[in-house]
This record gives structure tokens, sequence and C-alpha cells, in this order.
């Protein structure tokens, strides 16, 4: 399965179509947003896809789950959690540090995504593999990211 993740997309609709586009073109099944959404237009950009959204600290909870809902998506609150082919993947924004220290020191995921910092990583902190897709928008190098499952193997993309 090839997942598509993506965050900080800040209500920017163009740069959202053309991560719609590359997403599209290297078929992912499923997409994660990482927060900062923006618009309900965004939410909207990305129906193609069973998707799964959390709110990042620009956002606004009850806008943005209405807008997920609208387009028959996931809305998490500010923390998701999903089993894709036998990995267990945790999503938050990241603008809580705490929180994010924890969840990816608990050890109880495989995979931990998150954006807020608009600088794209990865990097395995023990047997978790961390993940910041970048940004998709308000970044001089707009990214995303996808990663295939089970083997967690992470591909970054410049938009």
């Amino acid at each position: 399965m090839l997942l598509g993740v993506v965050s900080d997309t800040h209500g920017d609709c163009h740069a959202t179509l053309l991560a719609a586009r590359l997403l599209e073109s290297l078929e992912a099944e499923m997409l994660i947003h990482c927060g900062d959404v923006g618009r309900a237009d965004v939410v909207a950009t990305l129906a193609a896809w069973p998707a799964h959204f959390v709110l990042g600290n620009v956002d606004h909870a009850g806008e943005l789950e209405a807008a997920v809902r609208r387009a028959g998506k996931t809305f998490h609150g500010r923390f998701g959690s999903l089993e894709l082919d036998g990995k267990r993947v945790a999503f938050l924004h990241g603008d809580d540090g705490r929180r994010l220290r924890e969840t990816i020191q608990s050890g109880r995921w495989d995979l931990v995504c998150h954006g807020h910092t608009h600088e794209p990583s990865s990097e395995r902190r023990g047997s978790t593999l961390v993940l910041n897709p970048g940004a998709v928008s308000r970044t001089c190098q707009p990214a995303l990211a996808v990663v295939e499952l089970p083997s967690l193997r992470v591909t970054p993309v410049s938009l």
C-alpha cells in the first residue's frame, strides 16, 4: 500500500492541487494530513482518497471537522492512529512538543507522522520511524512524502 502524507497546506488550494496531482501520479492509495489544513476547500481538493485529518495550530476544530465529515473522510481531532498493513501508525501536528516526544518514545508505533516545522525529515528513533513530510504551503521548499507499507520505505517528494 502507498500512503501519501501531507501537512501544512494552510488553505492554499493551488499548492494542494499540485500535491494532489503528484499523489495521483504516484498512485497513493490513502492520505494522512498532519494538520494546519487551513480551509474547507483543501479537504475537498483531497477528496479522491480515503483520507484522515488531524488538527493543526491554525485549524478551527468545528470548521475542520464539519468539512472533513461533509467530504466523507475521517476526522481524528488532535491525534490520529491507524493500523495499516500490520503497521501501527500515529499522526499529529507536532505543535505540542511534549505529546510528540511522548508518542515517539512510547514504542507503541511503527510510524509517527507529524508536521508543524515545515522541514521534511525521516529518521529512526528506536523501533519507530518518525516522518515529517514537510509543508505544502508557506515554505521555500514545498514537499510531501509517500510511505510504502508494510516496508515503511519513505519517498520524499518536492512540489
